[in-house]
């Protein structure tokens, strides 16, 4: 009986959600170009066209979303604004929250519910989750308001049968039912009242955090308040639980924050700090002013200093205040004990007047993490190469980077903030890769905004491609290359633990199969389409889906639509072969003969993603020659390909991919020659 009310409740929220769509059903795209076979006898498995499914193909029919992959002249999202407020009480580990949001629905659909996602609520028990979290009671709401009425608990029989008003709490969901439908065009405020236990580890599994506390000294805070769910053009109400393992799908919305925390500790937040004159001692805020304009890093409260970096209240206690327009989510940082370093970096031309625009950057950090010494140069090249090469200048007016060893051992984004590992045991060049991939971040999900919890390749791909590109400028690309993201990828590749990237994030069976199909995969194939496209083509496109879609809510079809009408390629076959398949790439070289002046290259492809192959052929006065193998003969059903070419001179060597550009998962037999013969 309980197993059955559980699931009955669980079918009736989900039929009061007011949604777009809620089928599942695939409706299939235009095919791609006639690949009728040439062969007798189909030698491989032959990529079908895409199937987008049905409510993504609903968003385009309504013109929402077009089949070129822009967003359509019936776009729309729904946007809200936070006045946020929180205490923390280091004594007894607690947080104290209350806020006022103003909700617009800027969809053409009435609401008769709202959805709140209450992320906190992870640490709650019984509610479901993917990995062991920490257990401390989650968010406790004291107050929900209405268009400033309090609202009270109702159940799922009464919302049906009577269409109480109310609210119903389930697991990291709050769904509240107003008195009247929210019609289109029209706003509703909603005010909250809560507190919880700030976890060690917060949000997360494994005993590694993406918020918390660390060491009596360290706070470092977010998924803390109630948050409006995406209600978008494709799937409506985004009500998938948050499990633990993939992150987040956030509307963009503009928020004013204040932070109220003892007199000692040091705040920064996402936004614009606003008030640093009431919070920062004299010399502090000189030092503060002064960072702001330099390009070299300024210390602002070193460790000895910090005792006097704040000012001194009556209530022993300082309220910090932070605005942020159109961004997806809030975190901020306290701390008692870290040094608080400075300097700017440039940042693209945010305003579009033609010159070069800066942002701030703000490093804290404490005495034992002894590689953070250069944090903030890290981040200046960091934010400086990435707005480069996305062609998308950060609009924004500082990113802060936090140590927080105990809370985490890698690193965790929210925008202009992040909360990185110590980095003692991995080293100086390893917490220089992961500054680059949370700042990375501020592009992708910050900007474009994309559903993580289902397709979280997209977001952590391209972000991991980022990276190690920003890597390569930093440290030189005879340190990195795309090597780097082919040797994860390669652990599991074709492998029964090997997980499709179109699988929702949250499903995957193994924690590294949901890592090698979320960073390394993804990155790889990144490499592998600039490599199928040239560097030129793939930059236009790459830079367009990227201008595109920011501070929007791109869906994978999107980008791939965007590469297609950019570049002018049917690409579908790449697509499903890499992206919908656990397919490999493995090209090899079958023999190598020369009679006189007649050379036979035999070339095979024993795995199932169709690529095109780069033959270089090196003769014995040096010289060479390539030769390539268009995709098109592995569409047509083919597994091995003859090339013939005319050459006095010995061939010497014959080499498969030499420049490396694709991720073959064997490359023993990419290279032939005549010395072993």
């Amino acid at each position: 009986m309980k197993v059955f009310s559980k699931t009955f409740s669980c079918l009736l929220i989900l039929t009061l959600l007011t949604i777009t769509s809620c089928s599942t059903s695939e409706q299939v795209s235009e095919p791609q170009k006639d690949l009728a076979p040439l062969v007798d006898r189909i030698e491989r498995p032959l990529p079908y066209p895409l199937q987008p499914p049905a409510s993504y193909q609903m968003a385009v029919n309504n013109g929402t979303r077009t089949e070129s992959g822009e967003p359509g002249e019936n776009y729309w999202q729904n946007y809200s604004y936070y006045t946020l407020h929180a205490e923390i009480d280091p004594e007894s580990n607690m947080l104290y929250g209350n806020s006022q949001v103003t909700f617009d629905n800027n969809s053409p659909h009435s609401q008769r519910v709202i959805v709140v996602e209450l992320a906190q609520n992870l640490h709650k028990a019984g509610t479901p989750k993917n990995e062991y979290v920490e257990i401390t009671g989650g968010m406790d709401l004291s107050r929900i308001s209405v268009d400033g009425t309090e609202i009270e608990e109702t159940n799922i029989y009464r919302r049906w049968t009577q269409e109480e008003a109310g609210y119903i709490l389930d697991g990291t969901h709050l769904y509240i039912y107003p008195d009247e439908p929210l019609e289109s065009g029209d706003s509703i405020d909603f005010g909250f009242e809560w507190s919880f236990e700030i976890p060690e580890h917060g949000a997360a599994g494994d005993g590694s955090g993406r918020m918390g506390r660390s060491r009596e000294n360290l706070f470092y805070i977010a998924y803390w308040y109630p948050q409006i769910a995406v209600y978008d053009d494709v799937i409506g109400w985004y009500n998938d639980p948050f499990l633990g393992k993939a992150e987040f799908y956030h509307g963009f919305a503009d928020y004013d924050v204040t932070i109220t925390a003892p007199e000692d500790w040091l705040v920064m937040s996402t936004g614009e700090f606003v008030n640093p004159e009431n919070t920062l001692s004299e010399e502090t805020l000189e030092r503060y002013r002064k960072a702001g304009e330099s390009d070299e890093v300024i210390t602002i409260a070193d460790f000895d200093e910090l005792d006097e970096a704040t000012l001194d209240s009556e209530d022993d206690k300082l309220t910090w205040r932070f605005q942020a327009y159109n961004i997806i989510d809030v975190a901020f940082s306290a701390t008692l004990e870290s040094k608080w370093e400075s300097a700017r970096t440039k940042a693209g031309d945010v305003d579009g007047d033609g010159e070069m625009d800066y942002t701030r950057i703000n490093t804290f950090y404490r005495e034992p993490a002894k590689f953070w010494t250069d944090q903030t140069k890290y981040a200046q090249h960091s934010i400086e190469f990435l707005a480069e090469y996305t062609g998308k200048p950060y609009p924004w007016p500082h990113m802060t980077s936090v140590e927080g060893a105990g809370i985490i051992g890698g690193g965790m984004e929210h925008p202009m903030m992040t909360v990185i590992g110590d980095y003692n045991s991995a080293g100086a060049v390893r917490l220089y890769g992961v500054t680059a991939h949370e700042l990375a971040h501020m592009w992708i999900p910050m900007m474009l905004s994309t559903n993580e919890r289902r397709y979280t390749w997209i977001d952590e791909g391209y972000t991991q491609f980022h990276d190690n590109l920003a890597s390569a400028d930093y440290y030189g690309p005879d340190r990195f290359d795309q090597l780097d993201v082919f040797a994860s990828y390669m652990q599991i590749a074709g492998t029964e633990l090997e997980g499709e990237l179109m699988r929702w994030s949250d499903y995957h069976y193994f924690s590294n199969t949901y890592s090698i199909a979320s960073y390394d995969k993804p990155a790889s194939i990144l490499y592998a389409l600039k490599g199928l496209l040239g560097e030129d083509l793939f930059m236009e496109a790459h830079r367009e889906f990227i201008d595109r879609w920011a501070f929007k809510h791109p869906y994978p079809w999107d980008m791939f639509s965007t590469f297609e009408d950019v570049t002018g390629r049917d690409l579908s076959w790449f697509w499903r072969s890499w992206y919908y398949e656990t397919w490999v790439l493995d090209h090899g070289i079958a023999d190598v003969s020369q009679n006189g002046d007649e050379v036979l290259i035999n070339v095979e492809d024993h795995g199932n993603v169709p690529m095109p192959v780069v033959v270089e052929v090196e003769f014995e006065d040096n010289t060479t020659q390539t030769e390539m193998v268009d995709v098109d003969h592995w569409l047509n059903g083919y597994r091995t390909k003859q090339i013939e070419i005319r050459s006095e001179i010995p061939v010497v060597n014959v080499r498969i991919d030499p420049d490396f550009e694709f991720p073959d998962v064997d490359r023993s037999n990419n290279q032939w020659s005549s010395e072993n013969e």
